[in-house]
């Protein structure tokens, strides 16, 4: 298994050079930034000896740029949900529970990390596969980014390598896009419900941790009932 791990719109340089060393302290490598400030001293400062994770960091454009390579996207949120209604941040692993789940799989995971202030934003959070919530008080539930990072890389640094490959992030962006089209123009589902429910079949696929083949299997299940509606 290999990870990115990808901020999003991170505003303080500060900040980037810790997580670069928290990195360095589990043994990732893989950074990528989506519009991030400008790097300087004070990053390398903060990065200590993980300065080369900084050096040989990637900069995205944008969210779908950053995880592009991506087996699975993984969302981090400080704010669940508080009922299974609410798809767009539930239903969330602990970091505990998902280094139970991705044990086995074998492919690219990016684990993305929202802006200090207001974290991942309904729409990053609604092209994420899975969404992990630290356990936190409910006094106070949002942490300190490289703190948040710290967490979740001490749960996944002890995950063996698997055997399982997991399927490319393309191939299950073109099954979401399938389901929406037998949904929308083939067996007349609810134009309004359709938002709703893709986004609850993203989240159940993307638990479910498929290979290149299932999506294949699934894509042609829907072909068959393609054919059989227009026959």
């Amino acid at each position: 298994m290999r990870y990115n791990i990808v901020l999003f719109e991170p505003k303080y340089e500060g900040n980037v050079g810790s997580v670069a060393r928290v990195m360095k302290n589990f043994g990732f490598t893989d950074l990528v930034l989506i519009n991030p400030p400008e790097l300087g001293d004070f990053s390398q400062a903060m990065a200590s000896h993980a300065v080369d994770i900084l050096d040989n960091c990637r900069i995205a454009c944008s969210f779908e740029e950053a995880v592009a390579t991506s087996n699975l996207i993984v969302g981090t949120t400080g704010i669940a949900g508080k009922s299974d209604d609410e798809h767009i941040r539930m239903p969330f692993y602990t970091p505990a529970e998902l280094k139970e789940k991705l044990n086995g799989g074998m492919g690219v995971i990016s684990l993305v990390f929202g802006r200090e202030d207001a974290g991942l934003g309904n729409e990053e959070l609604k092209q994420c596969d899975m969404i992990v919530k630290i356990p936190t008080s409910d006094e106070y539930s949002v942490m300190n980014l490289s703190h948040a990072v710290a967490v979740i890389l001490y749960e996944l640094s002890g995950i063996p390598g698997g055997k399982i490959n997991l399927a490319k992030h393309d191939d299950l962006e073109r099954l979401y896009v399938h389901c929406g089209s037998v949904l929308e123009q083939q067996v007349g589902y609810p134009q309004h419900k359709c938002a709703k429910t893709l986004l609850m079949l993203r989240r159940i696929l993307g638990r479910a941790l498929l290979t290149g083949r299932e999506v294949q299997t699934l894509r042609g299940i829907l072909r068959k009932i393609e054919w059989r509606i227009n026959k």
